[in-house]
Parts: C-alpha cells; structure tokens; sequence
C-alpha cells in the first residue's frame, strides 16, 4: 500500500471559473445558526471522491462540463452555497447570498486509478494534483464556500475534490448536496429531498443558559505543552482495522463491555495509544472528544428533512495521562461510552447557547482528540451518473482529529483511518498500536495493517 516512488504524472487545469446558479435566485442575507458559526468549525476539509469510467457516458457531454452544468442547477436550490460569509456583532456569521459562485476547476490528468492505486487513500499525497488551491480562495470571510475540481483521467475514469468552508454544512449535509447535484447529472429537474436552511432551530434560547458540562470548551491554561508537537515536523499514516483487529482489541475488554460498538471500541484505542506516544506529562489531562449526530429520533431536536446545515456536538470524556496510560482497555472505553450518552437536545442546547454568552471560543486543543465516523454520510453512495465511486472520503486527518472511512481490503470490510502526530510519535503510536491489535487468539497479526502511506513522502513531479 505504499505510494510508488516512481510514479510521475502531468496534471493540466482550467483556468478556475466561478460557477452560478442556473436561474436567478432570492438576494438577501441568511444567518448562519449558533452551531454553525462556532470557531472549532471555521476551518475548510477537502473531500475526494474517485469513479471508474464508464462507457455509458462516452456518447454524451465530458464530466467536466456534466457536472459543471449539474452544479449550476443544484444551486438554484442550495444558492446560499454560491454566496460569501460575513460576519456581525459578537462574531455572528451570516452569508450573504449574492449569487457569486461556487469555484470550479476542470482538469485532465495523465495518469489511471490503477496507477495512482492506495495514493487515493487518506493521507492522499496526491491530494494537491486533484485539488488546486486557488490563491485567495481559501479564507472563511468573503471567499468562495466551495471549491471543486473535477479531474478526468487517462483511463476514462475522473476524480472529484472537494474544498468546504466546514460553517456551512456537516458531513450528511455535504452529502445532501452531491446527492442533488447527482439527481441533476441524471436529468431530473429538482432534487428529490428539498433543502431545509432553518438555522435558527439551533439558535441559543432567550436567555440562553449553559445547562451541561462542557468539557471540551474548557479554557485550559496549558502548563504541559506537548513536547515541542507544536515545532514538530507532522506526518500522518493510515491505519486499518478489519475483524481480527476488532477481535483483539475486544480481548482486552472485561465481559460486561463487550458488546461495545466498533466506532467507540477504536476510538478508545486510538486514544489511549496516541496518548503513550506523544509521552505527555503524566499529570496533563487529556480528552477524547466524541462526535455525535443530532440528527434523527434519539435527540428530539425537530431538525426537518432536508437540513444541512451542522448538526453535531462534540462531547468529550476526560482523564489523567498516567491513569489512561496505566489502567486497561476498559476503562477508557466506559468513559468515552459514557460522553456519548450524554449527547441529547439539552445538551445540544447548551452548546448553542455557550457560544453565545462566551463568544463563540474555539474547542479545547489542549491535550484533546477529535474522531469523526464518517460512514454514515453515505459519501460512497454519491452516483454522479456512473454508479457508486470507488473511493470516497475526507482527504487527510487534521492535528487534532480524525476521521472512519469505510474501506475493502483484500475482499474484507474494515474502517480505515488516518492519524496525524509529530514525526518523533509516529513510530512509538505504531508499536502501542500494533500491541493491541495482536493477539495469539485472532491468529499471526504481525503488524496493524498499516496504510503506510507517509504524507512526507515526497513525490517526483513534471
């Protein structure tokens, strides 16, 4: 699975173009919610989503000018994507919906799928071939909310990169999107789920009232700086976890936890093994936060089909280093378990409503990990009129978070999922990992199936 050395292609681009909405749309002003404008989300995340070719399109228009002209017609329904952010009193962001555009990028590559082969996979050393970085294009206020580059390759099949101002929408209301711009590239003429803006269902109450607790909003005065990370060269690998990972990694559970979900039972471990290989200050606390979908019956929040703004929170379970460190399996795995069970509409409501008495903070970086599971946007089932795409998912992890990608391995199911750590940790996660997905039960599991794909690799380029 490592990325050929060799493997030397020519990428050739449009020039970036501004795409609108096909009809004339509402020009007024939207307010993002109290969720949304959070700073823990004013961050852009790049998504790729590659497809085999198919002849079946060979008779009709290229997938550069199909899906340009699909997502003209699906912002006539999703038009505040085609506008700016701006932002107003105690950091309210609004986006004005102006009709601008979303930036589009047609291109074709000299190079196949088979070729690029596991370089497609997260960390995606290939990712700035496939997603041009449009100067000034990247900032949160007064830029482009979407930035997309459709890249045909040699053998027919094309790659699909995707930049998101993450304020704007969640992973399930990005999907919600790409869903209609499909419906568009299939001829029909509105998307079969209308979109839904309604930010205001998850606005802070009046008066707002921080009701939960907040552990990761927690101002924390950082007297263990983590070992000089913040100077440290990163790097970032994918690691795989199939049924015999699961199974070893449920041997070090006592009896009572063992019917724990896969998503909270890899959480746990890549928590504590990140927690080793940084070699934090036994005495630091440290957190796992937990993201959790307000979507849905179980929350009551009343959020209508067709929402895609960002409905989640993030609750975080906490611990000591050298009791995370020190004590078993199980005991991380209660804690994280029991973060998530407190997710439910008052906390939900909390949230909105600590953002707005203490001005939207950032979530706590200090000493905490965020993972994301993003199986359940459905993001491989995006048919952009050639079927369900051979890979799809965000891109990279981040320094503080990452994310479950559904991936075959050898005809297995498994999750993949990439880690970002200082260089002088990778090794040490690797080893802490590799211990406990081994088990002489499961059978001969020499290493932890790693992706090894190493972002610093360097790659030959024309």
């Amino acid at each position: 699975m490592v990325l050929p050395p060799s493997l030397v292609f020519q990428v050739n681009r449009t020039q970036p173009q501004l795409i609108t909405p096909a009809r004339p749309t509402p020009r007024e002003t939207k307010m993002l919610s109290d969720i949304d404008d959070q700073q823990g989300l004013r961050f852009q995340i790049p998504v790729i989503i590659a497809y085999k070719n198919n002849p079946s399109m060979s008779n009709r228009k290229g997938p550069v000018q199909v899906i340009r002209e699909a997502i003209s017609r699906a912002l006539v329904y999703y038009y505040p994507l085609a506008g700016r952010l701006r932002e107003g009193p105690n950091r309210k962001l609004m986006v004005d919906c102006n009709g601008k555009g979303v930036l589009f990028v047609g291109a074709n590559a000299d190079v196949t799928l088979e070729e690029i082969g596991d370089a497609i996979l997260p960390p995606c050393p290939v990712l700035e071939d496939f997603l041009c970085n449009v100067l000034g294009s990247d900032g949160i206020l007064g830029c482009p909310l979407l930035l997309v580059q459709v890249t045909i390759l040699r053998c027919g099949g094309f790659i699909v990169a995707v930049r998101l101002n993450h304020t704007m929408c969640d992973g399930p209301g990005l999907i919600q999107f790409w869903n209609a711009v499909g419906e568009m590239v299939q001829g029909k003429s509105a998307p079969s789920i209308p979109p839904v803006w309604e930010r205001e269902v998850l606005n802070a109450r009046d008066p707002p009232r921080i009701t939960c607790t907040h552990h990761e909003y927690e101002e924390i005065i950082d007297e263990y700086s983590d070992k000089g990370s913040d100077a440290a060269v990163m790097v970032q690998k994918s690691f795989y976890f199939g049924p015999n990972e699961i199974r070893a990694l449920k041997k070090h559970l006592p009896p009572h936890l063992s019917n724990c979900s896969t998503f909270d039972l890899i959480r746990t471990c890549l928590w504590k093994c990140r927690t080793v290989a940084l070699e934090l200050n036994p005495e630091q606390v440290v957190r796992v936060s937990c993201i959790v979908n307000a979507r849905g019956k179980r929350n009551s929040l009343g959020l209508p089909l067709g929402y895609y703004g960002n409905a989640f929170a993030y609750p975080a379970a906490v611990s000591g280093v050298k009791q995370l460190c020190e004590s078993p399996l199980g005991y991380a795995l209660e804690l994280v378990m029991k973060a998530k069970n407190e997710m439910n509409e008052e906390y939900m409501r909390s949230v909105a409503d600590l953002m707005v008495i203490r001005g939207r903070p950032p979530y706590t970086l200090t000493g905490n990990f965020t993972v994301s599971d993003n199986r359940l946007t459905r993001i491989g089932h995006v048919n952009l009129g050639l079927g369900e795409p051979t890979f799809s998912g965000p891109a990279k992890a981040l320094k503080f978070l990452s994310f479950y990608i559904q991936h075959k391995k050898e005809r297995e199911d498994g999750i993949l999922v990439p880690v970002c750590l200082p260089s002088w940790s990778m090794a040490r996660f690797q080893q802490e990992l590799e211990k406990m997905t081994s088990s002489e039960i499961v059978g001969n599991i020499n290493n932890t199936k790693s992706a090894n794909i190493n972002v610093a690799r360097m790659i030959p380029r024309l």
